[in-house]
């Protein structure tokens, strides 16, 4: 049962909201948060499903970034959604979380440049153009430089958008709510987007509409596949993660929202600033890109409750995503709802590992008892 605020500052995000095809209790997100905690075959695991589960009161949770193909994995223990294996780890999940009540979401993710070849089976990361990226990743040896990457072929690239379309059906199998394209982060659909990474000179390259191709024909892909009502997308207009950078992001990211208006879909996620970082990095006006979508906006990146339900009252954002305060409070949403005190995280503990800062931070009750 969800508790009614106590605080009047964040009672907007507790006013139940249609997502799309989903209808959702309240505008607190789980943003997806890479936690390389996957068992093997890189199928989630009955630990996965118990973190998840514990927390079902998000309002939507999006899972941790799940790549669509073999050759999209960046990072050590990430789960996948390609193989049969995969599915059933994933089914698992969603079934906890949908029995404690909650809706959940997967992001579809390639990573393109960044990667390493002893991820890839020695073969080397896919990227737009052959750029090495100012980045590191996560292997066997802790974190190191991602290697150099080859340019993916024309002929490639409907191969590639097929796979998309597959991962999506995969994670309707799998019993998601719905799905996210990862279109932010410096990962590959990014790096076509972004000048920074892109270089090409064919219809993928150069012109903004080129460089917002491979964007337009995987959303269209996955919804034929799931239907516009059950896909969002992530985007990050001015962030330099992974090392991307874009010379002149206002004019794309019309062009990008514009597109994603006329399809339909159910929900933008956009990334304020830098991704983890200062929210004011590079000057952007989101509130300008937000009226020219019509469906739910999802805004994300150091928001405060207290911001968050600003955020939602004044019609800026229909939904908040939180990140790391998830990860030490698994009840985050009934201490917003009571403006009670948040643990702390252990970042010793973010990325690999076993239950330790997973899933054994208390909830309030528990803490009131230890």
């Amino acid at each position: 049962m969800q508790s009614s605020p106590r605080n009047p500052a964040v009672e907007p995000l507790f006013q139940p909201l249609r997502v799309g095809d989903v209808a959702v209790p309240n505008r607190i997100v789980m943003a997806p948060l890479t936690r390389n905690r996957a068992g093997g075959g890189n199928a989630p695991t009955e630990l996965m499903a118990r973190y998840y589960s514990q927390r079902a009161g998000a309002g939507l949770i999006v899972a941790e970034a799940t790549q669509i193909r073999p050759d999209g994995q960046g990072y050590l223990y990430t789960p996948g959604i390609h193989s049969d294996e995969q599915v059933a780890g994933w089914r698992r999940v969603t079934d906890a979380v949908h029995e404690a009540g909650g809706r959940m979401a997967l992001q579809l993710w390639h990573v393109g440049r960044i990667s390493h070849t002893s991820l890839l089976n020695g073969e080397a990361p896919i990227a737009p153009s052959a750029i090495r990226a100012e980045a590191k990743t996560y292997t066997a040896n802790g974190f190191e430089p991602v290697s150099e990457p080859r340019a993916l072929e024309a002929s490639e690239i409907p191969g590639l958008v097929a796979d998309y379309a597959r991962a999506a059906e995969r994670a309707r199998d799998a019993g998601f709510d719905l799905v996210e394209i990862h279109a932010a982060n410096g990962y590959l659909i990014e790096q076509f987007l972004k000048d920074g990474a892109n270089q090409r000179t064919d219809d993928y390259g150069g012109s903004i509409e080129n460089r917002a191709r491979l964007l337009f024909e995987v959303t269209d892909a996955i919804i034929e596949a799931v239907g516009a009502g059950r896909v969002g997308i992530r985007i990050s207009p001015v962030t330099p993660a992974n090392g991307i950078s874009e010379s002149d992001p206002t004019p794309l990211y019309e062009h990008v929202v514009d597109g994603l208006a006329a399809r339909g879909l159910a929900y933008v996620h956009i990334i304020e600033g830098a991704t983890g970082g200062d929210r004011e990095f590079q000057p952007f006006d989101y509130a300008a890109l937000r009226r020219r979508f019509p469906g739910c906006w999802m805004a994300n990146n150091g928001y405060t409750p207290a911001m968050a339900g600003e955020a939602v009252a004044s019609g800026y954002a229909d939904l908040v995503a939180f990140g790391r305060s998830f990860i030490s409070n698994p009840d985050l949403v009934q201490r917003i709802a009571l403006d009670a005190p948040m643990q702390k995280a252990d970042s010793s503990t973010f990325y690999g590992g076993d239950e330790r800062g997973y899933t054994d931070y208390p909830f309030m009750e528990q803490a009131a008892t230890a």
